[in-house]
């Protein structure tokens, strides 16, 4: 398997962030040598889904998600997105408190 460069966030988009999990995925397959019609049905996603997730890097992410499951890698989707780390002791309290939003009443 040929090691993939990192991404550079300061050219990429969305598709070629989809594209390259895409590659990801098929090279983990490979390296399980598992099919698409074996890494689909332990996804329990369709063929033709994964088939056009592998090619184009499009799908829902209820497939990706199915797929590094049934890949064993389903923990590396946790840490997305988390929150940076608070900056004072203020901040860190203030994520702490419950918020709770205030209603708004619909317009009439």
């Amino acid at each position: 398997m040929v090691p993939q460069p990192p991404l550079d966030a300061a050219w990429i988009g969305p598709t070629d962030v989809a594209l390259a999990l895409a590659r990801r995925t098929k090279a983990v397959r490979l390296v399980q040598g598992w099919t698409q019609a074996t890494l689909a049905r332990r996804a329990g996603v369709t063929l033709a889904s994964y088939r056009r997730f592998e090619a184009t890097g499009k799908s829902s992410l209820e497939l990706v998600l199915r797929v590094a499951h049934a890949l064993g890698r389903l923990a590396e989707f946790a840490v997305l997105l988390t929150p940076p780390p608070a900056s004072s002791i203020e901040e860190l309290a203030a994520r702490s408190a419950p918020s709770i939003p205030e209603r708004k009443r619909g317009v009439r």
